[in-house]
C-alpha cells in the first residue's frame, strides 16, 4: 500500500479506526473521515502519523453529495490520487424484527442514506480519481445481517443486502480499473457495546457470542480491518464483486444473535 491514498469513511473510531491505522502502517496516505467525533478522528490521525504515514481529518456526512465530493477534492489536493476508498460509515435504528409498527418510513430513510446512498455517493466521486490513476480498490462493510436477514433492525439489514447487490453491480459498471468489494462482519467487540452494557454485561455479551461461532471468536476490529486491508491490497487483484463473511464462523449458527450487526 506504500503512497497509496485512501479514504476512510466512519474513521473516528472503532473499526473506521482500525482500517485507518492498519492503512497507515503498511504506507498509504489516508483521509480519515468523520460525522461528529472530531476529536476522535484527530486522534486516529495522530496514531497514523506515528506509523510514519501522512494522514487527515475531514468532517463530513456521506448522506450528502457535496461533502463526499469535498472529501475527495480534498485528497486531491493534498496527494493528487485517490486510490482506496473504504465505505465504512453507517447508522441503525434498533428495533426487534416481530416489532413492526417500531419502523417507520423516516427510519429507513435515514438507513438507507448513510448506508446505502452515501456509500454510492462516495464511490461516484471516487471513480474519476481511481479510473484516471489506473488503479481503485473500493471495500463496502457491510454485514451478515445482509445474508442472514438478522441486526439491529429490518431496515438495518434490508440496507446492507442493498449494499451487497451494489457491490455486485459496481464491481461490473467499474471493472478493470477498479475493483469493488464488501466484507460482511459479525458480531464486534467494540465501544458502542461497552458503554450500553458496562465492564460486565460486555464480558457476557462477548462469552455468548463466542459460544455461537465455531471458532469461538468474538470479533475485534482488528479482525474486521485484515479483511478488509486484504481486499484493498493488489495481493487482491483478481478478486471483484465478492462480499466476503469475517464472523468466525457465527452466521453458520441455525439461530444467529440479533447482535451481530456492526452498527
Amino acid at each position: 500500500m506504500k503512497d497509496r491514498v485512501a479514504i476512510v469513511t466512519g474513521g473516528a473510531n472503532g473499526l473506521g479506526a482500525a482500517v485507518a491505522k492498519g492503512l497507515a502502517g503498511r504506507g498509504a496516505r489516508v483521509l480519515v473521515n468523520y460525522a461528529h467525533s472530531r476529536d476522535e478522528a484527530e486522534e486516529t490521525v495522530e496514531a497514523c502519523r506515528l506509523l510514519g504515514a501522512d494522514a487527515l481529518a475531514v468532517q463530513g456526512d456521506v448522506g450528502e453529495d457535496a461533502d463526499c465530493r469535498r472529501m475527495v477534492a480534498a485528497a486531491a489536493e493534498r496527494w493528487g490520487r485517490v486510490d482506496v476508498l473504504v465505505n465504512n460509515a453507517g447508522t441503525t435504528r434498533i428495533v426487534a424484527h416481530a416489532d413492526l409498527e417500531g419502523l417507520g418510513s423516516d427510519d429507513f430513510l435515514s438507513i438507507y442514506r448513510t448506508n446505502v446512498v452515501g456509500a454510492f455517493q462516495m464511490i461516484r466521486a471516487c471513480t474519476p480519481l481511481m479510473k484516471q490513476g489506473g488503479y481503485g480498490a473500493i471495500v463496502n462493510v457491510s454485514s451478515i445481517a445482509a445474508i442472514a436477514a438478522i441486526g439491529s433492525s429490518i431496515a438495518y439489514a434490508a440496507s446492507k443486502a442493498a449494499l451487497n447487490n451494489m457491490t455486485v453491480s459496481l464491481a461490473r459498471a467499474l471493472g478493470p480499473e477498479i475493483r469493488v468489494n464488501a466484507v460482511c462482519p459479525g458480531f464486534i467487540a467494540t465501544r458502542r457495546f461497552s458503554d450500553a452494557l458496562g465492564e460486565a454485561g460486555m464480558r457476557e455479551l462477548i462469552e455468548t457470542v463466542e459460544g455461537m461461532t465455531p471458532l469461538r471468536r468474538a470479533g475485534t476490529p482488528e479482525d474486521i480491518a485484515t479483511a478488509i486491508l486484504f481486499l484493498a491490497d493488489e495481493g487482491a487483484q483478481h478478486i471483484t464483486g465478492t462480499s466476503l463473511v469475517t464472523d468466525a464462523g457465527q452466521i453458520l449458527n441455525p439461530s444467529p444473535s440479533v447482535v451481530s450487526a456492526k452498527d
